[in-house]
């Protein structure tokens, strides 16, 4: 089958994925390479999860994972504490919900699992210390619900986590968004939003304390590169590779490296980038 018609469903999509020789290091970046207890352990243990760890600090109890697709960041959370609950409607034994369950019996963690949307959120109010989503916002049919049911379902004082989240700048680049992602021609349903449409999802959902992580500016957004290979990427598309290593020493330091990224997120203008939110419930 080509890569240009879609596929009847992820699962399928996924099988195929794995099972091409030039798509496997985009199958580990993705967590889908078996076994999947091996790539949830090299989820808890990357760079993003270091930083979302940060962001967590001092927070436990029960966790909502929504969208929580084979159950990578319902392991970390898991691993770091939190009695988790995933939402996802995908039962696929592969990439979704019965993927989810397994991982939980095997690694004997608390995660029980869900098959729901994220709209319509089978909990009772303030039933949870942590709602995380991990690239859900952007998938989403209806964001303003979507964000009010997270809001719903927190305790107060609990916090939102929406992180990875697809970012245009103009609505009319959503085309070319779509046309370049390596996973929508396989099965569709990629989507994008404008910055401003996401806080203001957020915000009227009720969520304050608003925290905006640009592209540029942790892991969560720019994994599965770290910092030191971010850093000769932009040594090599700027041209600079005859002066790679006086560039990077520039870079190493971290007055200039902090400019260098400022200087970025003012004229990084690529569609679909990625950005994460982090809103608290009063």
């Amino acid at each position: 089958m080509n890569t240009e018609s879609h596929f009847r469903s992820w699962e399928e999509a996924v099988e195929w994925l794995r099972d091409q020789p030039d798509q496997q290091q985009m199958v580990l970046d993705c967590y889908y390479d078996d076994p999947l207890s091996v790539a949830a352990e090299r989820y808890w243990r990357s760079a993003e999860w270091a930083d979302i760890r940060n962001l967590l600090k001092g927070r436990s109890g029960k966790a909502l994972d929504v969208g929580a697709g084979r159950g990578i960041a319902s392991y970390a959370l898991a691993r770091d504490g939190f009695t988790v609950t995933a939402l996802e409607p995908d039962t696929s034994e592969l990439v979704g919900a019965e993927a989810i369950r397994r991982l939980a019996i095997e690694e004997s963690l608390p995660i029980s699992v869900e098959v729901e949307f994220s709209e319509r959120l089978p909990f009772a109010d303030n039933s949870f210390d942590v709602v995380f989503a991990r690239a859900v916002l952007h998938h989403t049919k209806d964001l303003d619900s979507a964000c009010r049911e997270f809001y719903r379902v927190l305790k107060p004082g609990g916090v939102l986590l929406a992180i990875r989240e697809h970012v245009i700048s103009r609505k009319e680049d959503l085309d070319t968004f779509l046309e370049q992602h390596p996973l929508h021609k396989l099965y569709g349903g990629e989507n994008a939003f404008l910055l401003k449409r996401y806080t203001a999802a957020l915000g009227s959902a009720g969520f304050g304390k608003i925290v905006v992580l640009s592209p540029w500016s942790s892991a969560i957004n720019f994994s599965p590169y770290t910092v030191s290979a971010l850093k000769r990427e932009l040594v090599c598309r700027a041209g600079l590779t005859p002066l790679s290593t006086i560039t990077q020493m520039f870079l190493d330091v971290p007055v200039f490296w902090n400019l260098t990224k400022k200087v970025l997120e003012r004229v990084d203008n690529r569609s679909g980038r990625l950005y994460s939110f982090k809103g608290e419930k009063a």
